[in-house]
């Protein structure tokens, strides 16, 4: 149990590592290239942001999701951009619907719904919180690790990505390991189809910052243990290891417990109105 709890955490970590070095890459060229052209840039892009952050969002893999966290916590993203990519991530569940015939129309469905979600929440979160959060320089994000005096970007991207990537090791390997404890039946039961709270459980569960929270939901959902509007709510609440990855680099503590809050609250909604819908 032990052994297969580490080589999981070792296999979503590796997935995760090209998108958290892409994410840190980006932040050292703003800093070291263009800062004045890249503010254009990005004020133009964060009007549109819950749009493109939703889409890429619902590629079938966490690691947006991380790179969004990033660059939330580098000020270069709005929040609502953020929450468009978390709500719009699904992780491995177009991967294993995709592995059972005739899923068609609803990988299709899972898709189109999340996407409109992660709009619509996007642009409702821009449009309530309109200061964008201040644009932090890369040598505030290196305060005291060694890397700010570095030259290049390759060679601080490739730091950070290594030392989060360990962080990310360790605690999806703790997380693994309690899954394999508690049992999928036991988690089944425990969310009772059917019942008036489902899509809070639902999209509680979905906040387990880890890649297997997406492989439960959707197990899950095919075995008919969830309803369709409760599988949106818990995968709209799973944003991956975007989570971990958010509380690890933004700060301070209240403002991720926030958003948190937010993603809690726009999952359960969603999940609500589609369970009445659909």
């Amino acid at each position: 149990m032990i052994s297969d709890a580490f080589l999981d955490a070792v296999l979503d970590t590796l997935r995760t590592l090209p998108f958290l070095f892409a994410a840190f890459l980006v932040i050292e060229a703003v800093e070291h290239y263009s800062n004045q052209y890249s503010s254009k840039v990005l004020a133009r892009v964060g009007k549109a942001g819950p749009f493109l952050g939703a889409v890429l969002g619902c590629i079938p893999q966490c690691g947006f999701s991380v790179a969004a966290a990033n660059l939330y916590s580098g000020g270069l993203i709005t929040l609502g951009t953020l929450l468009a990519v978390f709500l719009s991530t699904s992780d491995e569940a177009v991967l294993i619907l995709l592995a059972h015939p005739g899923s068609g129309k609803v990988i299709g469905s899972l898709l189109i719904w999340k996407v409109v979600i992660g709009i619509g929440m996007g642009c409702l979160m821009d449009a309530l919180f309109r200061k964008r959060k201040e644009e932090k320089h890369i040598e505030e994000m290196c305060k005291n690790c060694g890397c700010s005096d570095t030259s290049g970007i390759f060679r601080p991207a490739i730091l950070h990505t290594v030392r989060l990537g360990a962080y990310l090791l360790v605690f999806t390997f703790c997380l693994n390991l309690v899954l394999e404890l508690v049992g999928i039946e036991q988690l089944s039961r425990i969310l009772g189809k059917d019942t008036l709270f489902q899509p809070f459980l639902a999209a509680l569960l979905g906040l387990i910052p880890n890649c297997a929270s997406s492989v439960l939901i959707t197990e899950l959902y095919l075995s008919g243990g969830l309803s369709f509007g409760s599988a949106i709510a818990g995968l709209c609440a799973g944003a991956g290891v975007g989570a971990a990855v958010l509380f690890r680099s933004n700060h301070p503590l209240a403002e991720n417990v926030k958003i948190l809050v937010l993603l809690y609250g726009c999952a359960v909604i969603s999940g609500i109105l589609l369970g009445r819908v659909m």
